[in-house]
């Protein structure tokens, strides 16, 4: 009992109390890398598109916890017998951001009709890509201009939302749609425009325990710690939402 007392959740983390090797892996969205990494730097975390960690479960990836900016994915996995039953743990806001100094001069959703902005967004199944073209769709509709021709901006797509941040940072791109948490880490090199509240998607992140783990204790002390006082104080610091 002393022994088991004394094997904290950071030791459980990293190695187990069992004397394993094993380095609890997670699969994350990018949008969570700061906050994930701040909260329990034991681990071994692989962020990318919550789409792309999705279809490497699907095809036998080995992880022990798995987290989406979007409950479309683990729903999925879910169903298919792949995770536990994903839980909620945290929300976030869609933002459309610019560079610093704006030289696309974008002001807001209305200047993606000018054919000259360049535009950058997720690909169609990530998470960010989804909420923006939900928010594309329903403006365009609002001001009667069929999708097809609604944006006029030359539009480009990346995989996570890492690689429109950067895009927008680098200057490859006027205009992008990022979520409010990636304006923090770029550090005061974008500006976000607030989406209009009555466009704004509800983003919603999961999380569950990958059933093929090999390590069910270590991935649940993972899920308790996200969903527990400390990693609902690190996610509130790093600009997301409760659940």
């Amino acid at each position: 009992m002393r022994a088991l007392a004394a094997c904290t959740l950071a030791a459980l983390l990293a190695a187990g109390c069992s004397g394993s090797k094993h380095r609890l892996t997670v699969y994350a969205a990018s949008s969570l890398t700061d906050a994930f990494e701040r909260l329990a730097s034991g681990a071994r975390f692989d962020f990318a598109g919550s789409n792309t960690l999705a279809a490497q479960l699907e095809q036998g990836a080995r992880a022990d916890v798995y987290a989406a900016a979007s409950p479309k994915s683990p729903r999925q996995l879910f169903a298919k017998g792949l995770i536990d039953r994903p839980r909620d743990f945290a929300t976030n806001r869609l933002v459309l951001i610019v560079p610093a100094a704006n030289p696309g001069h974008v002001t807001g959703l209305g200047s993606l009709m000018r054919p000259e902005v360049k535009l950058v967004r997720g690909a169609k199944g990530v998470p960010a890509g989804d909420y923006a073209a939900a928010v594309l769709a329903r403006w365009c509709k609002s001001i009667f201009i069929p999708s097809g021709r609604c944006p006029r901006a030359r539009t480009s797509e990346e995989q996570d939302v890492k690689g429109v941040l950067a895009k927008v940072v680098l200057g490859e791109a006027d205009a992008g749609f990022v979520y409010a948490t990636d304006v923090r880490v770029a550090g005061g090199k974008v500006t976000a425009i607030q989406i209009p509240r009555w466009l704004e998607p509800t983003v919603r992140y999961q999380l569950a325990v990958v059933r093929a783990t090999k390590h069910r204790r270590q991935a649940q002390a993972f899920v308790r710690l996200v969903l527990g006082p400390k990693g609902r104080a690190a996610l509130r610091r790093a600009g997301f939402g409760a659940p």
